[in-house]
């Protein structure tokens, strides 16, 4: 907390992200009361500009909320109607039955959608109803009262010079309270990575597992586009390096989503997610689609994959985690979008039925358990074994084993009980000395691209007269421990190049380098890095990504 002098806003909730889960909680609220004062923040320059998913949306959660979406223009355009999934190798493909596969697995009912652009469309909803969106508004701190609860946040400062002090056009910024915080920054919120740890809220759950996820949008051939077509593959590029798999989704307009997800466990520091994926559009299946498509957008996100045994506490003194910020995607589905919702509606009608109450700043209980005992958890639980199987049996091994283990779970048991996942991401890294170097393909430029140049495909820009973003605890690690111990694996794990290091002219030492300008704000950084050594922050507000039709 800076001493700095800020004036002061008030409302009944404050409600940092409009994501999913942020904006969903302002509609219900807004819904419940339309008299209750609503501010939701949005670090992006528009809402929808770092919106980030597959998507295929189970549309549970927009049903619960909206129940005439339909008939208000929702852009759920693309119904799911063919769903296959493949294990491959490096030239060919075995189709998995689907008909194997428990009921929970299938997306009849589901649309391929861009949740950026539903998020726009629940903008407008939550606006109509009077919440106030201020988009462009990084939340850079946490207000605390005097008995230690959170009552606000700082959001909006801008003109902070790189070296940290106040520049010619510094804006300090605003103090926005609310009798309830809402956090619904997605994965790795620099917020919620700081309530999690103030508040133990994190000390009876399993560590936090993620992934990386990738996603390219192209323009096929017409004659080769299939509308409403879900794919899914796993093995081939992947082999044993690292768990993962892929999506190609056909929405409207002859459009495809290919997308490739590495989970972030893997112990060769070697492997290099970006290069995989590109690979990946090699594959003769892969690349059949594509030859002669254009590709139109870039982005990469980090997915929370610890499930049920992983979410911490969902509520803290004074305000509560949403969607992702706590980890609720479901990862045998590949879905939390409704998840998401679904807490955002519960977590508005906890804090409605607080402050008609009289209470606020305390802990909303019912949010908690309702997160744990309603459709949230009944989502999450079946499936909690999947993850630590993959990572501990690997995929053969627990693509039967956490077949079998959905399967019982619908008859209401686990013949495993609740499985751990063990060490975290960078726990699970090991030493370069002990693991081969992977040897990539170098991208052609027409299926496959270097990360620079995909990156201008994400729009991202950050003003470089800021500090950058991404901060070093110590600033030796990357040069003394990272570079010989793991071989330099941040230049390899960052999907946007944002890593290098570099031999100085003068005295040939290693140098370690941050481009922040190319961040895409994926927080794969503050996630894998062995040493635990880079701390992901908020930027200045509009900075980053800017995602059309992701």
């Amino acid at each position: 907390m800076t001493d700095t002098a800020r004036e002061a806003m008030e409302y009944d909730v404050v409600i940092v992200g409009a994501g999913p889960s942020g904006l969903s909680a302002a509609i219900r609220l807004k819904q419940l009361d339309p008299e209750r004062s609503v501010v939701v923040l949005e670090k992006g320059s528009e809402v929808g500009a770092h919106i980030l998913s597959g998507a295929v949306l189970d549309p549970v959660g927009l049903n619960a909320l909206i129940p005439d979406w339909k008939d208000k223009g929702a852009p759920l355009n693309t119904p799911v109607k063919s769903d296959k999934f493949f294990y491959l190798g490096e030239s060919g493909k075995v189709s998995v039955p689907t008909k194997l596969m428990p009921p929970l697995m299938n997306n009849h009912g589901n649309y391929i959608v861009s949740m950026g652009n539903v998020c726009r469309w629940l903008a407008e909803q939550a606006e109509e109803l009077g919440v106030e969106i201020f988009p462009g508004m990084a939340c850079s701190e946490l207000v605390y009262d005097e008995a230690g609860n959170v009552k606000g946040v700082v959001a909006g400062e801008f003109g902070i010079s790189p070296d940290g002090t106040k520049g010619d056009g510094y804006e300090p910024g605003m103090e926005l309270h609310g009798k309830y915080v809402m956090l619904g920054e997605g994965v790795r919120g620099s917020l919620s990575k700081q309530v999690i740890e103030k508040f133990d809220l994190a000390t009876d759950s399993d560590v936090q597992k993620y992934g990386l996820g990738m996603k390219e949008l192209w323009e096929v051939d017409p004659e080769k586009h299939r509308e409403g077509a879900v794919v899914h593959t796993m093995g081939w590029p992947l082999g044993n390096s690292a768990g993962g798999g892929s999506f190609i989704y056909h929405l409207e307009n002859n459009q495809v989503y290919v997308g490739f997800v590495v989970h972030l466990g893997y112990a060769n520091p070697h492997v290099n997610p970006y290069l995989a994926f590109q690979q990946f559009k090699h594959h003769p299946y892969v690349k059949e689609l594509l030859q002669g498509a254009k590709r139109v957008s870039y982005g990469a996100r980090a997915i929370t994959e610890g499930g049920w045994q992983s979410l911490p506490k969902t509520a803290f003194p004074g305000g509560v985690l949403l969607g992702c910020a706590a980890g609720m995607v479901n990862v045998p589905r590949i879905k939390g979008n409704h998840n998401a919702m679904l807490s955002g509606k519960s977590a508005a009608e906890a804090a409605h039925q607080a402050i008609e109450a009289g209470r606020q700043s305390d802990v909303l209980e019912s949010y908690d358990r309702d997160v744990r005992e309603g459709p949230i958890g009944k989502d999450l639980k079946p499936v909690r074994n999947v993850k630590p199987m993959w990572s501990k049996y690997g995929l053969q091994a627990s693509l039967a084993l956490g077949g079998l283990d959905m399967w019982t779970n619908t008859l209401g048991f686990s013949l495993f009980g609740t499985m751990k996942h063990g060490k975290t991401d960078a726990e699970a890294t090991e030493p370069a000395d002990k693991h081969k170097v992977i040897d990539y393909p170098k991208p052609d430029g027409k299926l496959s691209f270097d990360r620079l140049t995909n990156v201008s495909f994400a729009n991202t820009n950050h003003d470089e007269n800021q500090p950058a973003h991404l901060k070093l605890k110590d600033a030796d690690v990357p040069v003394q421990v990272n570079l010989p111990k793991y071989a330099g694996l941040s230049q390899r794990y960052c999907p946007a190049g944002v890593y290098e290091f570099v031999k100085d002219d003068k005295s040939g030492e290693d140098r370690f380098v941050i481009n922040f300008q190319n961040c895409v704000h994926c927080k794969t950084c503050d996630i894998k890095d062995p040493s635990q050594n880079i701390v992901w922050t908020t930027p200045q507000g509009g900075d980053g990504p800017n995602y059309p039709n992701m």
